[in-house]
């Protein structure tokens, strides 16, 4: 209860600029006026802008899928989603070191070490990847999630891996709908929900087999030994 405490405190805290600034940068950043001033950037200059954006959604109620969508106008599909699926997964890994280094005494402070530890089984197994790959297309989860990640200390490796999972194909539907038109945002929305549990459910098992073989240690020959374990324990007996 006290780790769900954590959560609605982080989910309150990413709300308050929405609260605050939410319709203002809605009217600055609609579509119209991104594509505008992307075009008045230029191409040499309009992916940092929108990478930059991008970031800035971490502390401010950026409209990201206006931006990946602004990004594919400019860009064209395949090198604007490339550049709105890197500049989410450099959101996510700045939420993730900055809570990783910074936030651990006040998340201790506010769920305790116990719940923490349940925080890091969670996200340190299979369900810790799904949480953070399908967050990506939810509103505010991105960052809620990747905050959490980083308390609990979810193994590096595997969250890079869901996060990838999860910008990389709404980097490119959102870079789609900038350069194709707009007529199918319902259609966005299903593909980009679709395919990081699709790109997890294969990536996932060979995370998390690499990091038994990088333990020493492969699954088959745990579990092996955790029976013989529990042989022993009964022949004690």
């Amino acid at each position: 209860m006290r780790l769900l405490r954590l959560f609605f405190i982080l989910t309150f805290l990413v709300l308050v600029p929405f609260i605050l600034w939410g319709d203002v940068l809605a009217d600055r950043f609609d579509l119209q006026k991104t594509n505008s001033w992307f075009q008045d950037v230029g191409t040499s200059w309009a992916w940092l802008a929108g990478m930059g954006l991008l970031v800035a959604d971490l502390a401010l109620p950026i409209p990201g899928t206006v931006v990946m969508s602004a990004l594919g106008f400019v860009y064209g599909p395949w090198m604007g989603g490339m550049l709105a699926a890197v500049g989410s997964v450099g959101s996510g890994l700045i939420a993730y070191g900055l809570c990783r280094t910074l936030g651990r005494p006040a998340a201790e402070w506010i769920a305790g070490k116990k719940d923490l530890s349940r925080g890091e089984a969670l996200f340190g197994g299979q369900a810790g990847g799904w949480i953070v790959a399908l967050s990506r297309w939810l509103p505010v989860m991105p960052e809620v999630v990747s905050c959490i990640a980083g308390l609990v200390r979810m193994p590096f490796r595997r969250f890079l891996a869901a996060l990838t999972c999860g910008s990389l194909p709404l980097g490119f539907t959102f870079a789609s709908i900038g350069q194709w038109g707009h007529e199918y945002p319902a259609m966005a929305i299903v593909l980009s929900a679709g395919c990081p549990p699709v790109l997890w459910a294969v990536i996932g098992p060979v995370v998390m087999r690499r990091k038994d073989s990088d333990n020493g240690e492969p699954g088959a020959f745990r579990n092996q030994r955790l029976k013989g374990r529990g042989g022993r324990a009964r022949k004690s007996e």
